[in-house]
């Protein structure tokens, strides 16, 4: 017996050495000494992510010889064995991955960058966050990056104040081709399909295009270089709205052979809530799909991929009025005129879009110095937009546009020692189809547009501490549409003697014109890059961009369903050029970092559109909005800083002001951004379970300034017309919200779960954003209660 008890006692001692409770400990950063957030630590099946100040812990660890796997999406990982005896610190410094034809060349942190492109990054841990929401709505994390919004669910990126045909969005390299020439069209774009989004405002990246006025929006799927398998599975449940999504991916990837991806994601929400009311016909559905398959070999790749967007959006029923009267009464009222009880049904007005997009891509290396990549895409977006028709009439669109894009691209990279060269050439072909099916003359008519163009760009780094960079592209297009004009509308526009030559026939009421343009642009940018020590960088950049007139801005005529109004274009619309300065500087420290960018943006030819009266058609009475052209200076300031108070506490401060002025006129613009000021504080307890708390504050500023645009409408009373002002220029007043969240980290078996709670707007407070297309009839969405859970296996 006495034995035994021996046995027993020898037995525990030996299994007590064995799996000790020794605790792995230390912090993740990059190479700059930033510290990564959610990056993986593996220990054989322990795991854990590092907090927002980089640091982790890793408890109930075996002594003897591990195996330590430090991971995080875009860098390379650190796979290393330790002989663990006791509690140890085990610091890890990342370097980023280097990819084909990156923007910024990444090199060792003690030599400044070749680049002088500041870009700036949604990390994905953000990218998480807003599964169920819109990229427009992640973006809004970067300062400088503000949101238009048509309701809640249409959300696209407005970066120093300007949005649409300024500010691109690539996906995988792929200029995105979806109809987004109005302020009423989101980018048609899965969150959940996105790796890695990243932003660089102006026109420096001149590979992209010479457009961006306003700057780019990259996309990047999610790239592994290891040669492993796992997956992701995102579930969220929405209060407002009532409904939630799920995604789901998985990914294999390989440093040489086969890698892959593929992923899906799924949403269904029904009616939004302001905090007094219902906000009637504003439910969303979306059914995505998204993939692609790599080869690697030593010295090449080639890869294909495929993505596909569904998405029926709901418009909010107070935007489309009856009369004239009940115009003027919802507008100045402040009171929405439809109001319904819940329901998921989404009716018309609404739109139904579906976005195809598929690419073949060849990278090889020609040299040890040079790199090749060949490309081509093809795109197909069918938008529907349904307005309240009756009769046979009733489930037919009133817009239904299908846009196919064809392009190819070839971009040569020579990178050695100090130097780096980058050119290219690019082709596509573009046409639009304006369905006749509709019976309404279509407010965008059918075209073919034939673009090409050519960059190269020359860096060189002079010393450790300093480089240049500067690029120069041209662009060719041509644009050739069909279109039917009212003769009333064409007498009234003007165009009587100035656009003859474009009538190809008469169809009494009517003109059937063919309107031709061609565009000739020549695009540059200079810039700096000095570093002053390991913490300090300033970069300096010049740019000049040219944007063509898209096709809305040139032929628009008609109602836009999807916010309720009447949008006319102008033939005589003429590129816009924009010469834009900015500088950046940015200090990086373990304990205080900020960012600060100064700009000032001269425009030429500013395209914006200006509200001039009221129409009333057999639909209903509409606000009449006319595309006009002015020469405008966009000057601003955007400011971000993080203060690290301790392994646990975190305060970040963003700020952003645009001050828009039209120089012709000598009033400001339209439309432009607030003052906004955020400021987050957030607790990371540090466990073994990550458990954190986010308390976040958004306070939005009224816009003082703005231009008065306000019209007279003619409205019966006592068997009168009598004239009512409408405002439709007043700025809604200032607001503030308070949100929070929190999180924890689990173990599910041998799946690493998380688990979020999320209360957005806690005080439901009313309120109505200025840049929120329908502010003129609803408020703003209500208190909104998140849940989330992330499965990673």
């Amino acid at each position: 017996m006495r034995f035994n008890i021996l046995l027993l006692l020898a037995f525990l001692a030996i299994s007590n050495s064995t799996y000790s409770q020794i605790t792995l400990s230390g912090k993740v950063t990059d190479t700059k000494n930033q510290p990564l957030d959610g990056a993986h630590i593996h220990i054989g099946e322990r795991h854990a992510l590092s907090n927002p100040a980089g640091f982790y812990e890793l408890h109930n660890i075996p002594n003897g010889q591990q195996r330590v796997v430090i991971s995080y999406i875009g860098y390379s990982a650190l796979d290393t064995i330790i002989d663990i005896r006791e509690d140890l610190v085990l610091n890890a410094v990342l370097k980023p991955q280097s990819t084909q034809l990156e923007e910024v060349v990444l090199s060792e942190s003690t030599r400044v960058s070749k680049s002088a492109v500041v870009k700036q990054d949604v990390k994905l841990i953000t990218l998480e966050k807003y599964s169920s929401a819109t990229l427009g709505d992640a973006l809004k994390e970067i300062p400088g990056v503000y949101s238009l919004k048509t309701g809640n669910s249409i959300v696209k990126p407005v970066i120093n104040g300007l949005h649409s045909s300024r500010v691109p969005v690539l996906v995988n390299n792929v200029r995105l081709e979806d109809q987004q020439w109005g302020t009423e069209h989101a980018p048609n774009l899965d969150i959940n399909s996105a790796g890695k989004v990243s932003v660089i405002k102006g026109a420096s990246a001149l590979q992209y295009g010479g457009d961006a006025i306003g700057g780019l929006v990259l996309v990047e799927p999610v790239s592994v270089l290891k040669d492993t398998l796992y997956g992701r599975s995102i579930v969220s449940l929405n209060s407002n709205g009532r409904g939630g999504s799920i995604t789901s991916s998985l990914h294999k990837g390989a440093e040489k052979g086969w890698a892959w991806n593929a992923g899906g994601t799924f949403k269904y929400f029904g009616d939004r809530e302001a905090p007094d009311y219902i906000l009637s016909n504003t439910g969303n559905r979306e059914g995505n799909f998204f993939g692609d398959v790599k080869y690697i070999a030593d010295t090449y790749d080639l890869s294909a991929s495929y993505s596909f967007y569904n998405a029926t959006i709901g418009i909010a029923s107070a935007t489309h009025i009856g009369s004239t009267a009940d115009l003027a009464n919802a507008i100045n009222s402040g009171i929405p005129a439809v109001v319904n009880p819940f329901t998921y049904n989404i009716k018309a007005p609404k739109q139904e879009i579906q976005h195809h997009l598929g690419k073949l891509n060849f990278n090889t290396d020609l040299s040890p110095f040079s790199k090749l990549a060949l490309q081509y895409a093809f795109q197909l977006n069918h938008r529907k937009e349904f307005d309240i028709r009756r009769g046979d009439d009733r489930n037919k669109a009133a817009l239904d546009l299908t846009l196919i894009t064809h392009s190819i691209q070839a971009d040569w990279k020579y990178e050695k020692d100090d130097n780096s060269l980058k050119g290219g050439v690019s082709f596509a072909m573009q046409n639009n189809e304006a369905s006749p099916d509709t019976g309404i003359r279509p407010l965008i008519p059918n075209y073919n547009r034939t673009d090409a163009g050519a960059y190269a760009i020359a860096a060189h780094r002079f010393t450790n501490s300093f480089s240049a960079e500067a690029g120069l592209r041209y662009d060719f297009s041509h644009v050739d549409a069909d279109k039917f004009y009212q003769k009333s509308r064409w007498t009234s526009l003007g165009y009587e003697g100035e656009f003859d030559n474009f009538i190809v026939a008469d169809y009494g009421t009517q003109w059937l014109t063919n309107p031709t343009f061609t565009y000739n642009n020549i695009s540059a940018s200079l810039g700096i890059n000095k570093q002053f020590n390991s913490n300090w960088e300033l970069f300096a950049n010049a740019g000049l961009a040219m944007r063509n007139p898209n096709p809305s801005e040139l032929f628009s005529d008609g109602l836009h369903h999807s916010n309720g109004t009447i949008e006319l274009g102008d033939l005589r619309t003429q590129k816009e050029e924009s010469y834009k300065l900015s500088t950046t500087l940015k200090k990086q420290g373990s304990i205080f970092s900020f960012e600060v960018t100064p700009y000032a943006n001269f425009i030429s030819n500013f395209i914006f559109l200006k509200p001039t009266g009221a129409e009333y058609t057999i639909r209903g009475s509409f606000p009449v909005y006319q595309y006009t052209q002015n020469d405008a200076l966009l000057t601003g300031v955007d400011f971000h800083s993080d203060v690290y108070l301790g392994k646990h506490l975190k305060y970040s401060l963003n700020m952003a002001y645009v001050h828009g002025t039209n120089r012709d006129t000598d009033e400001p613009l339209i439309d432009m951004p607030p003052f906004i000021m955020g400021n987050s504080l957030l607790y990371t307890f540090n466990d073994r379970h990550n458990f954190y708390l986010e308390l976040n504050s958004q306070a939005v500023f009224k816009q003082n300034r703005y231009p008065n645009y306000n019209f007279y409408a003619d409205v019966p009373q006592d068997g009168e017309l009598v004239p009512v002002l409408v405002d439709v220029s007043t700025p809604p007043p200032g607001y503030h919200l308070l949100n929070f969240s929190s999180g924890m980290d689990f173990t599910l078996g041998k799946t690493l779960t998380s688990v979020s709670f999320t209360v957005n707007n806690i005080f439901n407070t009313s309120y109505r954003d200025y840049l929120n297309r329908q502010r003129l009839y609803t408020d703003d969405i209500g208190r909104n209660f998140i849940l989330q859970l992330k499965f990673n296996y």
